[in-house]
């Protein structure tokens, strides 16, 4: 048999190289790394028969040919191969920037950004969903909880009352996100260009006219069906939402006047109204209980949340029209770890109140939704941090955000 050979035409300088990589390939290597190939040389040393250009050699910078292994002490060693070459690669590296585009193209927000489907289409857009889902989860959430609890108050007479209540909720909401487009129209063409006023879709007369019959209907829905006081929050937070877009007052643009009213009208009025209106239609005295304690409290900082995140894809537009927010003085990316941050606190602090106070909570529904709540938080923001803080990413954060203000109203009747 012919004897397995490797020939290399070397200076006689790197002879001594070339025994002490064949030692180490020859007895460290597994046969998969190189392959027994046979060949004959002639005299002269020159081959006959190519032999396949392996991986494991290259071209020096003079022309020589050199190991393209590790140097361990004064020897060269083969390249690592299999699990082995895996763990010394490190962590993967970051998508390329076109997949993450890609990525955020897929990406929606708190908006449909489709054209609208005729008027009736242009008019529920008007009134943004996403709030009218809030302001429809819980009432019907806070009403759910005092039922459940005085199961042999309820009273079908009372079904009509409570949807009366319930439409004069949507309509006010409805005024206070129309009037803040009419008035907001110019920067929205920069920051939300899908709106109805802002796409065209509906015209400013025609906005106006609808915003001046949600607040006059829903009024007189509530000053004829509910007692004075109810009437009288109720026209407060008209009064409110009319203050912050319009001007001359239009207090959204000083950044801490707007997260007060907001966390004002969602996390207290909305909850002490609704509240107190379904204990007076059952007959009951009005009491805070624990659980109405806690969503009261719990959703007024989780408004404050919103109001700081809700600018956080507006900031172009603000800018242009000299309003200062929170967003545009800090930055996406610091109001984004803020809004977390009190997200996550906020978590915390439902945690150890049914912790500390076991007889008032459902512990187990507590501790566990608020747990993975935390959890989906941290990770939703650690994404939008990946994705470098886009239009895109932050505009899904912060559908992220409303999701998770459902599923705390959600629970509210089983706490």
């Amino acid at each position: 048999n012919d004897p397995l050979v490797v020939c290399l035409h070397l200076d006689t300088k790197m002879a001594a190289n070339v025994v002490t990589i064949g030692a180490s390939v020859f007895t460290g290597a597994s046969s998969g790394v190189f392959r027994r190939v046979q060949a004959r040389c002639n005299a002269s040393g020159n081959q006959h028969g190519a032999i396949p250009a392996r991986p494991q050699v290259g071209m020096g910078a003079g022309g020589n040919r050199k190991f393209l292994g590790q140097r361990r002490g004064d020897a060269l060693v083969a390249p690592a191969t299999g699990r082995r070459a895996i763990l010394q690669q490190g962590p993967p590296k970051r998508p390329p920037r076109d997949l993450l585009a890609m990525e955020e193209e897929m990406m929606g927000g708190v908006d449909d950004e489709t054209p609208a489907k005729g008027i009736l289409g242009a008019v529920w857009k008007f009134v943004r969903p996403h709030t009218i889902r809030g302001t429809l989860l819980g009432t019907t959430a806070i009403v759910a909880r005092q039922l459940l609890a005085n199961p042999e108050l309820f009273n079908q007479a009372l079904v009509p009352k409570a949807l009366m209540g319930l439409l004069a909720l949507l309509l006010g909401n409805g005024y206070i996100v129309g009037i803040n487009q009419v008035y907001d129209v110019e920067i929205d063409k920069v920051n939300k260009p899908y709106l109805p006023l802002a796409s065209g879709e509906l015209s400013s007369g025609t906005a106006v006219a609808i915003c001046a019959a949600f607040a006059i209907l829903g009024g007189g829905i509530v000053a004829v069906n509910f007692e004075p006081l109810i009437t009288g929050l109720y026209a407060f937070g008209l009064f409110l939402g009319t203050l912050y877009s319009v001007p001359p007052m239009r207090l959204k643009r000083s950044p801490w006047a707007a997260f007060i009213i907001i966390a004002i009208v969602r996390g207290v009025l909305l909850n002490f109204g609704v509240h107190h209106a379904t204990t007076a239609a059952i007959g009951l005295p009005f009491v805070w209980s624990p659980p109405i304690m806690f969503i009261t409290t719990f959703v007024t900082v989780f408004a404050i949340c919103i109001s700081i995140c809700k600018d956080l894809s507006d900031i172009e537009g603000d800018k242009q029209e000299g309003i200062k927010t929170f967003a545009t003085e800090i930055g996406a990316a610091g109001i984004a770890y803020l809004g977390s941050g009190l997200l996550v606190f906020n978590y915390c602090f439902a945690i150890g109140s049914a912790i500390i106070r076991q007889d008032w909570f459902n512990l187990p529904l507590m501790v566990g939704f608020h747990s993975l709540a935390a959890l989906f938080c941290i990770w939703r923001t650690k994404i939008m941090e990946y994705q470098g803080f886009t239009k895109a990413s932050v505009q899904k954060y912060y559908q992220n955000i409303w999701y998770l203000f459902y599923g705390e109203y959600l629970i509210l009747p089983f706490l």
